[in-house]
């Protein structure tokens, strides 16, 4: 199948061509999924290195999957999403019992102009009040208010039903608010 064509293809057809051993399938497949695994991961574990691994990792087990891929049981991102998820899961269960000192923080960017600072002391912020989350909750959150995905897609991420999406995502959002509530002015939104 020429890359044009299979660029168009839906996520499950491509999986399945490259089950069947289409390259272009498989370029496609990674140009759509590659950043998404890599956002979801970053966002979760606050580590840029440590994201890439995870999305490698998921990358490559999705290409495992490849083969024995029924159509109509999950959707691709729904099943790339869950995987994602429990490694990053997997990679912070690991992490516990290191202190905070001792994790790398993220590499940080030289900003150009004001504007840039304000941004990066903002999603510097957020990650942090992010890290503080238990894992559940900002799982729910990442999915929902940072990746757009709706309550019935996390359900189905996360194994759990709607409601607990709902009541997670709830707690979650409070659980932030009141961690970023003291940094208002500090963040440049008190001026307006």
């Amino acid at each position: 199948m020429a890359f044009d064509a299979s660029s168009q293809a839906s996520d499950e057809v491509l999986l399945v061509l490259y089950g069947n051993g289409d390259r272009g399938a498989a370029r496609a497949l990674a140009l759509r999924f590659t950043p998404l695994a890599l956002r979801v991961a970053a966002r979760m574990l606050g580590d840029r290195a440590e994201a890439e691994d995870v999305a490698q990792e998921a990358m490559l087990r999705l290409w495992r999957v490849a083969p024995e891929w029924r159509q109509g049981e999950a959707r691709v991102s729904t099943w790339l999403y869950r995987v994602v998820a429990n490694l990053c899961t997997d990679r912070l269960r690991r992490r516990r019992g290191v202190g905070l000192d001792e994790i790398a923080e993220p590499e940080d960017g030289t900003p150009g102009v004001v504007e840039r600072m304000i941004d990066t002391d903002r999603a510097s912020a957020l990650q942090d009040a992010l890290d503080a989350l238990p894992e559940r909750q900002r799982q729910a959150v990442v999915l929902r208010h940072l990746e757009g995905l709706t309550n019935p897609e996390i359900a189905a991420v996360m194994q759990i039903g709607v409601e607990a999406v709902e009541s997670l995502t709830a707690r979650g959002k409070r659980a932030l608010a009141a961690l970023l509530a003291g940094q208002r002015d500090e963040l440049g939104y008190g001026h307006g």
